[in-house]
């Protein structure tokens, strides 16, 4: 049964779990507030017998989706998701994101790739008017090519910082490749063209820029109030 709470991350989540229906394949998001939504999902499950086929997009969601009884099945079985439910480090009034906190930009989006509908799940700090004004864009990057990678960024004009598991040791992605942490001095004003930048320079794996591809974000409040919204067509 849904209960009311206070914590924004949680309200939002377990909100996003409403939207899931019987039969569905579902994408399962990475993060502190998506975490809710799979304990909602697992609640579901049970109490209604949702027959779900779910794949999770990183090593760490499939951990915890099997902790909590949720059916997964396997990307190469899967052509097309009916909805995917993920967090975002920021979202603009276009639904444009940075994502890649967690390190699983990669698989994430992927997943969102092949989504009919992807809804993101948020507290409302994550709202922006200009990505990269509040959190550093993560881009995965190959590790042999990191140092000519780095030397491109700063020539667009950002400072990329290599992310750390610990000091000396690089964070490794699911995939085995690494991060560069990248910090825009004014933010990113056309976040479509930046994406387009970044992946034209040999060794980036991947961009933490998701471009068009939410359809609902789902924003939690500090009272544990939930405002859904719906991209405009």
């Amino acid at each position: 049964m849904e209960t009311s709470v206070q914590n924004p991350k949680e309200a939002a989540g377990r909100r996003a779990a409403e939207l899931i229906e019987d039969g569905m394949r579902v994408g399962l998001g990475t993060g502190s507030t998506v975490y809710y939504t799979l304990a909602r999902l697992a609640e579901r499950i049970e109490e209604e017998g949702l027959a779900l086929r779910c794949v999770p997009t990183s090593l760490d969601t499939e951990a915890k989706a099997q902790e909590l009884g949720i059916p997964l099945q396997a990307l190469d079985d899967v052509e097309q998701i009916d909805l995917t439910i993920d967090g975002a480090d920021e979202i603009d009034g276009d639904f444009n994101m940075t994502k890649g906190g967690g390190g699983a930009l990669l698989r994430e989006k992927v997943v969102a790739y092949i989504s009919k509908r992807e809804a993101i799940v948020v507290t409302r700090p994550k709202l922006v008017e200009r990505l990269g004004t509040t959190f550093l864009l993560p881009v995965e990057v190959a590790p042999f090519a990191r140092p000519v990678v780095a030397r491109e960024i700063r020539r667009i004009g950002a400072d990329p910082i290599l992310r750390q598991r610990e000091p000396g040791i690089s964070f490794v992605t699911d995939n085995e490749n690494e991060i560069l942490d990248c910090k825009f001095p004014d933010g990113i004003a056309d976040p479509a063209a930046m994406e387009r930048e970044l992946d034209a320079i040999p060794g980036v794996v991947e961009t933490g820029l998701f471009i068009g591809l939410a359809h609902v974000v789902v924003i939690g409040d500090e009272d544990g109030t939930v405002e859904v919204r719906e991209k405009k067509s």
